[in-house]
């Protein structure tokens, strides 16, 4: 055998591993057989007094909402896991995650999202993998500007990644509870369910697309907002006014549950 077959073979087992190791890993994480895992590390973004404040701050306690909204919405579609999730705060991290690229191509986002998944495997600290474990990463930020909107958060289904920025102002922890519960859903599958103007898609960005379109007060997770009674886009106020939708809950791998409900 020559050196190049040898090297291609090599090539091949190893994308056959990763291949292996991503679908094991998405299995891990969408069985709902226990608590999802979840990894919580905090990042000073813009360096400010309020984003330190609001990390030194933060609590495991705090995600709790997070973990009953989950139990809430998938004991919903027939699945009962109590915690649905337990949240693990890690130490402060001082350095920035790969940002993505801005208008980057298919192959730029490719590569983007390589170089992310290597950058949270060095900043994990062990030799292997920790498989089926959830690693969300909050970006605090403290806007000098009132109405400043943040960058936006993506959460990556391969790998298990989630890069979330969220505001320092405790006043909107429990906003910040929804960006979480969101980007999270993101790395079980699930996919956004807004248009570009930021409304909800019809009928799937709706938490009751049974009843006539015109004005709510839930919103699906997936899309983030309802629409208000002025016609308005608005973002919920916790997640408390906030469901998994039937779409929602296929993606993320809660179809025995919603076949028992639905009978599809």
């Amino acid at each position: 055998m020559t050196f190049r077959r040898l090297r291609i073979l090599l090539l091949l087992g190893a994308l056959a591993a990763a291949l292996s190791l991503n679908g094991l890993e998405q299995w891990m994480a969408r069985a709902w057989r226990g608590p999802l895992e979840v990894q919580v590390v905090p990042i000073n973004f813009d360096g400010s007094d309020g984003a330190a404040a609001a990390i030194a701050a933060l609590d495991e306690k705090d995600f709790d909402d997070v973990s009953a909204f989950l139990e809430r919405e998938i004991a919903a579609y027939g699945v009962r896991v109590s915690p649905a999730a337990t949240f693990t705060l890690k130490p402060e991290l001082r350095v920035l995650p790969p940002l993505p690229p801005q208008g980057g191509n298919v192959l730029q986002i490719m590569l983007w999202s390589l170089k992310l998944r290597w950058w949270v495997y060095r900043q994990s600290g062990s030799v292997l993998p920790q498989l089926g474990t959830i690693k969300l990463f909050l970006l605090y930020h403290t806007p000098q500007e009132a109405g400043v909107a943040l960058p936006q958060s993506l959460g990556l289904q391969k790998g298990l990644i989630g890069v979330v920025h969220v505001f320092s102002d405790p006043g909107q922890a429990r906003q910040n509870r929804i960006v979480v519960a969101h980007e999270l859903l993101h790395t079980l599958g699930a996919s956004d369910k807004y248009a570009a103007d930021g409304f909800p898609l019809y009928p799937q960005g709706y938490a009751e697309p049974e009843l006539p379109q015109g004005p709510r007060r839930v919103a699906e997770i997936m899309a983030g907002r309802f629409v208000a009674a002025n016609g308005k886009a608005v973002m919920p106020d916790s997640l408390e006014h906030c469901v998994i939708g039937a779409q929602t809950a296929h993606e993320i791998n809660l179809d025995a549950g919603f076949r028992n409900r639905f009978g599809g």
